[in-house]
Parts: C-alpha cells; sequence; structure tokens
C-alpha cells in the first residue's frame, strides 16, 4: 500500500503568542537575522491564511526563513468591499456622476435628433397633400356619337371637385382636359397604373346621354352606377389611399349626391314631357340618377403581405447589422495567433466579404421562404394594367426568385454598410448607429415622400426605399422601376464593398492603439513572436512609457 500523502507540517512557521510584544513572531531558524527582524508589520496568520503564491526562491537568500520570503510586500491583504460613502470612493463617485451624466445628455440629445426625423416625416402632411396628383377628365358630351348631348354630370363633378379645392387640406386635383388623353378613358387608366397620377376621377362620355335616354325611354335595366369613375391603385400606397384618397373621394360622391340628386328629381319630375308611367319603370334613373364606381387596379393584398412590404424589413436590417457581431469573433481566429501564424490580413479581408455575402445569401433566402411560407401568392402571371387584378404578380413564377434577389441585394446594401461603420465608431456607439440607420430608412420607405418636407428627399437615394418599391412591385404587379431599385441597391452593395478594407485596416489601427494606451502603465507589453509560430513574447519596458508601435506592413499579418 503506498505511504498516504499528508500535508507538510507547517507549525514551526507560526506561532501567535499574545504575550509576546510582536503578535505573530516566527520562531525558527533565520539566516543572520533574529526573529525582532520580521516587525510588527509581518504577520503570518496560519488560521486567516493567504492570497500570495509562494515561487521557488533562492536557497541563499539572506531574506528567506525556513524556504518563506519575507521581503516587504510578501502578505497581501485580501480586497474588502465598502460602503458607496467612504471617502476612499470620493474620487470615484465624482468620476462617474460625471461620466453618467455626459453619457446622459449624449443620449438625450442623440435620440431627440433621431427620433425627431420619424416624427417630422409626417409633420407637413396637410400642407403637402396637394403633391398626391388626382387627375380629373371629363368626357361627358365630348365624345362621339354622344357629343349632340348638353352634358349634365361631368359639369356638376367638375364643379364640386373646385368646391373641394378651395378646402383644406386638400388633395392635389387637377382638371386635365380630354384631348389629353386622345379622348380615350381607357388611357387615363394607364396614367394612373404607370404613376403619372396617384388617382383620377372619370366622367364617361354617355353619362348625362344614358341618364337621359333612361328617363326617356323607361329602360329599366339602367345601371346609375358607372358613369363616374374613381381609379386607384391601393398596392401603390396602402396607408396613403386608406388615409387621405379614399376618404376624399368618398367626401366627392357625398357632395355630388347632395348637389346633383335634387337638381336632377326636380328636373325629371317638373318635365311635362315625361310620362309618369315611364319613370316608375326606371327609378334609379330618378334617384340617385349616377352613382360614382371606385376601380382599384391594383388592390393591396393579401394581409400577409403587409410584414413583406413594411414591418419585416427592419428585421432585415437588424438581421443584417447583428450577423457582424455573430461572426466577427470566428473570423478573427486567424489572426489571433496560437498554433498557428497569424493569418495575411488582406486574406482575412478577402475572406470575410466573402463569407459576409454568403451569409446574406442564405439569410435573404430564408426570409423570403417566410413569405411564402404564409401563402403570399408568387405564381399568379401578371395582369391587364387597366383592369382591377388581384393578387397579380410581375413575373409569374419567377416572381420569388426576383424578390430573393432583391432582398439578397438589399441585405448587401444595408449589412455591410453596417460592418464599416461598427468597425469605425466601435461599441457602444454602434447600436447608435443602427437606430439612425432603422429610423432614416423607415421614415423614407414605409412613408410616401411626397408628403414629407423636401428635406426628406435625400430618402429616394436611401436602400431600403428601393427595397420597398421593388417588393411592392414584384409582388403587385406594378408599374415597374426595377432597374432602378436595382441600380440604387448595386450602388450601395458596391459602395460598401469599396470601403470595406478602409474600415478593417482603420479598426485595426484603432484597436492597437487602445491596446498600446492600456499597456502605457504596465512593465510588458506584448508581442508575436512570427519565429515561435505565432506564440505570445511578453517584453519588458519602463511604467509610463508607450510600447512601440507594431509594425506590420500594409499587406502583411497581424
Amino acid at each position: 500500500m503506498p505511504p498516504r500523502n499528508y500535508p507538510p507540517d507547517v507549525s514551526n512557521l507560526v506561532i501567535a503568542s499574545a504575550q509576546h510584544p510582536y503578535r505573530g513572531a516566527y520562531h525558527g531558524r533565520a539566516r543572520g537575522r533574529s526573529p525582532d527582524y520580521l516587525g510588527p508589520g509581518f504577520l503570518l496568520d496560519a488560521g486567516r491564511g493567504s492570497d500570495s503564491t509562494i515561487n521557488t526562491i533562492p536557497q541563499d537568500d539572506p531574506y528567506v526563513i525556513d524556504d518563506v520570503r519575507i521581503d516587504e510586500g510578501r502578505y497581501e491583504e485580501p480586497h474588502r468591499s465598502t460602503g458607496f460613502w467612504d471617502p476612499r470612493m470620493q474620487g470615484i463617485r465624482k468620476q462617474v456622476a460625471y461620466e453618467w451624466a455626459r453619457m446622459l445628455l449624449i443620449l438625450v440629445l442623440y435620440i431627440m435628433a433621431i427620433l425627431c426625423m420619424y416624427w417630422a416625416v409626417l409633420f407637413h402632411v396637410n400642407k403637402n397633400m396637394v403633391n398626391i396628383t388626382v387627375h380629373v377628365v371629363d368626357f361627358d358630351g365630348q365624345v362621339a356619337p354622344y357629343d349632340y348631348v348638353t352634358p349634365l354630370v361631368g359639369p356638376a363633378v367638375t364643379d364640386v371637385v373646385e368646391q373641394m379645392r378651395s378646402m383644406q387640406p386638400t388633395l392635389g386635383y387637377t382638371i386635365v382636359p380630354p384631348e389629353h388623353y386622345n379622348y380615350d378613358p381607357i388611357a387615363v387608366r394607364q396614367a394612373v397604373y404607370d404613376w403619372h397620377a396617384w388617382a383620377a376621377i372619370i366622367i364617361n362620355p354617355n353619362a348625362t346621354a344614358l341618364l337621359q335616354e333612361a328617363v326617356a325611354t323607361g329602360n329599366a335595366s339602367y345601371n346609375p352606377i358607372g358613369a363616374i369613375q374613381f381609379i386607384i391603385q391601393s398596392a401603390r400606397q396602402e396607408t396613403v389611399h386608406a388615409n387621405y384618397i379614399v376618404p376624399q373621394l368618398q367626401t366627392i360622391a357625398r357632395n355630388f349626391a347632395a348637389q346633383f340628386g335634387p337638381s336632377w328629381t326636380q328636373s325629371v319630375m317638373t318635365n311635362d314631357s315625361l310620362s309618369l308611367d315611364v319613370l316608375t319603370r326606371v327609378p334609379a334613373a330618378i334617384n340617385p340618377g349616377v352613382t360614382p364606381l371606385t376601380i382599384d387596379l391594383r388592390p393591396f393584398g393579401p394581409a400577409t403581405a403587409t410584414p413583406a412590404v413594411t414591418i419585416g424589413l427592419i428585421y432585415l436590417i437588424i438581421v443584417a447589422f447583428f450577423s457582424f457581431a455573430f461572426f466577427l469573433p470566428i473570423h478573427m481566429k486567424f489572426v489571433m495567433p496560437g498554433a498557428h501564424p497569424p493569418l495575411h490580413y488582406w486574406q482575412l479581408i478577402i475572406m470575410r466579404i466573402c463569407a459576409t455575402v454568403t451569409t446574406y445569401f442564405f439569410v435573404s433566402l430564408i426570409y423570403s421562404l417566410v413569405s411564402l411560407a404564409y401563402q403570399i401568392p408568387f405564381w399568379p402571371p401578371p395582369a391587364s394594367q387597366t383592369e382591377p387584378a388581384f393578387n397579380a404578380t410581375a413575373y409569374g413564377r419567377g416572381s420569388f426568385v426576383v424578390y430573393w434577389m432583391v432582398n439578397f441585394l438589399g441585405m448587401n446594401a444595408l449589412g455591410i454598410a453596417c460592418e464599416n461603420v461598427a468597425q469605425i465608431v466601435g461599441q457602444p456607439w454602434t447600436a447608435a448607429w443602427l437606430i439612425f440607420w432603422v429610423i432614416t430608412n423607415v421614415a423614407t420607405s414605409f412613408n410616401s415622400i411626397e408628403l414629407a418636407p423636401g428635406f426628406f428627399k435625400w430618402g429616394y437615394a436611401w436602400p431600403l426605399h428601393h427595397i420597398v418599391q421593388a417588393s411592392r412591385q414584384i409582388l403587385f404587379d406594378l408599374h415597374s422601376e426595377i432597374g432602378l431599385n436595382l441600380g440604387v441597391l448595386f450602388a450601395w452593395a458596391a459602395l460598401n464593398l469599396a470601403l470595406f478594407p478602409v474600415c478593417c485596416y482603420f479598426g485595426r489601427w484603432k484597436m492597437d492603439r487602445q491596446r498600446r494606451s492600456a499597456e502605457r502603465n504596465a512593465e510588458s507589453y506584448a508581442v508575436y513572436d512570427a519565429a515561435a509560430e505565432g506564440q505570445k513574447k511578453h517584453v519588458p519596458k519602463e511604467k509610463g512609457v508607450l510600447p512601440p508601435i507594431r509594425k506590420r506592413g500594409f499587406m502583411r499579418g497581424w
């Protein structure tokens, strides 16, 4: 049976005696020194122990007693916490209070400035509603074979529109002569589809003729709906239509019915040439006579499309932003020497670019698949541009791939910009950048810039604006500006990639500078020895002196 290992006997190291003038004096061999040499400041209390470490000590050291070094600082008092109002905390209290107040002031001013941009985008909506153009085109009695009729319906509608123009706030109603559209009502629909106007009011050429014919002949098949058409396209911007366009068009319809209905009914009932028996067969031609019909060329729907073109794109920014924090520690293992030499920094940059773009490729696919999983229709074919079409897409079964590529380019435009800024400003300011990047993109993408103050015209160049526009065009078969949208996103991605190496080298220089500053008060600084496979080596220096700059060369390793 092997001998049992007992703890070493240290009883001869400490003898505590209440009567001894030097409590805790040592009883034992002291090479050339008396026990009083230890003095009252040296206390070895075996009961309390010590936090210090006993290293190998030369045997001929005169300050060693029984292999225990007793030079000054041998015993270290353990750290003890204290109260907040302890006098020794006075300096740190002032420092913390100052830094807290300064950071609070910075955050308050920054948040106020950034959040004001989101509120401000809607500040002049009532004033800028005139930028939402609505074309009013009166074809009544203007086109053969109905040009012989004295128009009644068309002038009544234009009178109501003129009254609306005098009210505030109001849309930008523009009375357009029918020759501008070559006397073709379908051309007006095409203009709305092509975004030459947000909406249009069309008075058909036969509006008055059919109404008068109905009361004269007793045409029971007369339908009062459709002589006036309100043409809209809600998928272009559903909030603008729901909040501003549709309510005003409904007001026009009510005012028209209130003014035209009684006057028309009175004129019919006082016309002695009209037979009462005939009139009883066409009550709809007497009241209301004419009712506007709203035609939505591209309705917004289904409801699950809302996150695909609005709130869901915020998550696209956030995911692109946080991928930097997730993957940077993995990439940096190539340049943190251990069992391997550091990788050339320029190769690390190339690898990071490839890895980032590949990451965005797959993450954008997953993001796009979420929309597909919730049955946003990506397969219906394109539809007629002048007829209502629900769930039409721009490219049929190829729409999903185009939608995915738009999100992929968008992540490159949004995400690499975040990586560049993060390497320049560092923590904790990257969070401030994220707030700025999200709010400025959202403010100019989810709201119509036509309703915003002129200051926000820069929003036309922001990446998320073009992601939203391209996504709407793909999902709802809207007027296509896909070339412009992809061009802007490509430009952002190219600019970000061009700046990426510069930001990487700046970030490395900044980190080196911070490390040198931290090593100022140290007695040594660390370098990586290339001859020793990149192992860390400590080089001595004087306290208070900055270590030398580690020169690696522009294209060399870490």
